[in-house]
Order: structure tokens, then C-alpha cells, then sequence
């Protein structure tokens, strides 16, 4: 066993998408699950804190049902899923067992973030867990989640529970190496290790959705790039290569993968939980150009009544509201300190408390 100063990190979010967990016909593929779960245990054991963001309730469905008539995508997707995650969890459960290894089963939605008090709870939840030695792993909740609310992913929601646990690091595993700077079917494309901060990828990146998951590279990178804005390090790489996840923290100069590198700063937990927040925004505040400057500028700027055009959307107090140019481009999102009525007859007043405060502001 490696001594638990020779891995890189000590606290880490694995995230195994569905084409790393899911053969051709669609049914689960039980060996390299079970290979993955001797590498995390392996990890486990040498002190390494490990959360578990696991694709594959679908896959591990599908193969148990014939369905009596033609589903729609959503109906399929929950029945699937309903008698699949039973099925992925408790084939975990005996897997980890074998090495004496604890988990539980975290079902989230995406509803589960958009108040500050839920995600607390569910942060607490995870953190009694891995303090008692259970290892959590993460699905969303598919049977109840409808579309509209629905993660992008799970590479989204493992940038949420990444950020949310203060992770060093999170490894996304997909069925590719990395990001190219090309297509991979052209030769003489290679891999990009690194990704500096502001890099921009889209013009490598292929558009076209993974086999059986929901996401491609372009929302991986996306997401990679929000969750390494937080100071935490991302590592997209191959989920079916033998021993991938040993070999990302013993051996990183030489193991082939896509790594985003951190930020530096340190960002406050409420500010991770409101740079994840966009997807529940319930309104818009419009800002003058003075008021832009000044909350780009090298200072800590609140945004103040004074520097506010316009007030858009209905929401209460406390609700994330999205922040807007002049050119009526988003430019971050905030907590707002004061409901959709009185924030309109506030706009453009001199003298006034801030309506966003710096400390609940995230700017893109």
C-alpha cells in the first residue's frame, strides 16, 4: 500500500460517467466497476477521503426491464433508473464490502442547491459520512427530477458537490483521455495536459453528446473551468484505463489526462455555493457603466442602489438574482438583499445599503 504522503491529494470527488460504467447493449459492466472500487478503496485505505459521483442507474436498468409499451425518453429514464440505482447501489455496497468499506447513497436534485439551507443540510450530511468512515456516493435523483431541473450532468453535479465538500481535487472519468486539440480520430491530435487559467477551449472541443450520458466535452470543460476558478484542481481522463485513479495521484507527470489548474485565492464557501447558483437566478439587475467598472475593478465593490437601471423578474429576499450590463449581457450572479418590489423603487438612489453585497456577489 502507498503511504498516504505519496498521493497528491488527500480529499478528492471521483466522478464515473455512464460510458465508463456502461458496455455497448447499455447494461452495466460490472468488472471495471469493480475494478474502479479496488482502486478507491486502495485510496481509502492509505487515508485519501473519497466522494463518489456515480453515473449508471439507467444502464443498470435497462437490462432488468422489458417495458410493455414504447416509453417517452422521461418515463423511460425514470422506470430505468427507479429499479437501476437500486440495483447500482447495492452492487456497490457488496463491492465495497469485500474490503471492509462502508458507503452510502446521497440522491440529490438540482432544487437540493437552490437554498442556501438545503445545501448546508446536505453538505452536513456528507461530512457526517466521511467522518465516520462511510464513503457517499452521489446520483442525481432521476426518478424526480424533470427536465427543465435536471443537472446538464452529472459532471455538473460533481463540480457542485466538489466545490460544496472543499475538495482538493475532482476527477472526472470519462471513456476518452482527455480534452484534444482536434478530433481524436484524425492522427496527430494529441491530448492537452495542461489548461492555464483563461484559457479558452472551444475551439478544440467536439459538440457531439457522449454515448449514453447526457454531457460532452463541452459542458466537462465548462465546468472544469468554474470548479478550477474555485481553487480546486480537475482532471478529466479515461475511467477504462487500468488503474487510472492510482496512477492520476502516484504518478501525475506521466499519466495522460486534461488538467485544469487551480486558481490560487481562496473563495468563501457561500460564494462557491452562488458561483453554482445560475440555474435557480429568479430575476435581473441591470447595472450603469460606472457600476460595471466598479465591480470588475481591483476593489471589493458591492453593488449599491445607485449603480441599478433596472429591475427585472419577480423574487423575494435572499433569492440569487443574475447581474447585467448595460448591453444586457450577464456578467455574474448574486444574492440580493431585498425583494423585487423594493428593489424597484430603490433603483438609481443615492445613500442606500447594498443590494448584492460583495460577499454574496460571483462574478464570471
Amino acid at each position: 500500500m502507498v503511504e498516504n504522503g505519496t498521493y497528491q491529494y488527500k480529499r478528492i470527488a471521483v466522478k464515473i460517467g455512464s460510458n465508463v460504467l456502461t458496455r455497448r447493449d447499455g447494461t452495466l459492466d460490472v468488472t471495471r466497476m469493480s475494478a474502479l472500487v479496488d482502486q478507491v478503496a486502495e485510496l481509502y485505505k492509505a487515508g485519501v477521503e473519497v466522494v463518489l459521483v456515480s453515473s449508471g442507474a439507467v444502464a443498470s436498468g435497462r437490462s432488468e426491464l422489458k417495458p410493455l409499451k414504447k416509453l417517452d425518453s422521461v418515463d423511460q429514464r425514470q422506470l430505468f433508473s427507479a429499479v437501476g440505482q437500486a440495483k447500482l447501489i447495492n452492487r456497490y455496497y457488496e463491492l465495497f464490502r469485500e474490503h471492509g468499506i462502508t458507503v452510502g447513497q446521497v440522491l440529490t436534485t438540482k432544487e437540493s442547491f437552490s437554498t442556501r439551507r438545503h445545501y448546508l443540510n446536505q453538505r452536513n450530511c456528507m461530512r457526517v459520512m466521511l467522518e465516520n468512515g462511510v464513503i457517499p456516493i452521489v446520483n442525481e435523483n432521476d426518478t424526480i427530477s424533470v427536465t427543465e431541473l435536471m443537472f446538464t450532468d452529472n459532471d455538473e453535479l460533481s463540480g457542485m458537490i466538489a466545490s460544496m465538500m472543499d475538495m482538493q481535487a475532482l476527477i472526472i472519468l470519462s471513456n476518452i483521455d482527455g480534452i484534444y486539440n482536434g478530433s481524436p480520430a484524425q492522427p496527430g491530435t494529441s491530448v492537452i495536459r495542461t489548461v492555464e487559467r483563461g484559457k479558452d477551449l472551444s475551439d478544440y472541443i467536439q459538440t457531439e453528446k457522449s454515448g449514453f450520458g447526457r454531457g460532452g466535452m463541452l459542458t466537462k470543460s465548462t465546468i472544469a473551468r468554474k470548479v478550477a476558478d474555485e481553487g480546486i484542481t480537475v482532471i478529466i481522463a479515461n475511467g477504462k484505463k487500468e488503474n487510472i485513479l492510482l496512477d492520476l495521484l502516484c504518478h501525475p507527470d506521466t499519466t495522460v489526462c486534461t488538467r485544469f489548474l487551480p486558481a490560487s485565492a481562496e473563495v468563501s464557501s457561500v460564494k462557491k455555493w452562488i458561483a453554482h447558483s445560475e440555474g435557480f437566478a429568479k430575476g435581473e439587475l441591470h447595472l450603469n457603466r460606472q457600476a460595471v467598472e466598479a465591480v470588475r475593478g481591483s476593489k471589493a465593490t458591492s453593488i449599491l442602489p445607485v449603480g441599478v437601471t433596472r429591475v427585472a423578474g419577480d423574487f423575494e429576499k435572499d433569492d440569487i438574482v443574475r447581474i447585467m450590463d448595460e448591453q444586457g449581457q450577464q456578467i455574474g450572479v448574486g444574492r440580493v438583499s431585498a425583494d423585487s418590489a423594493e428593489a424597484v423603487l430603490l433603483v438609481g438612489r443615492h445613500g442606500q445599503k447594498p443590494l448584492v453585497h460583495y460577499d454574496y456577489l460571483y462574478l464570471e
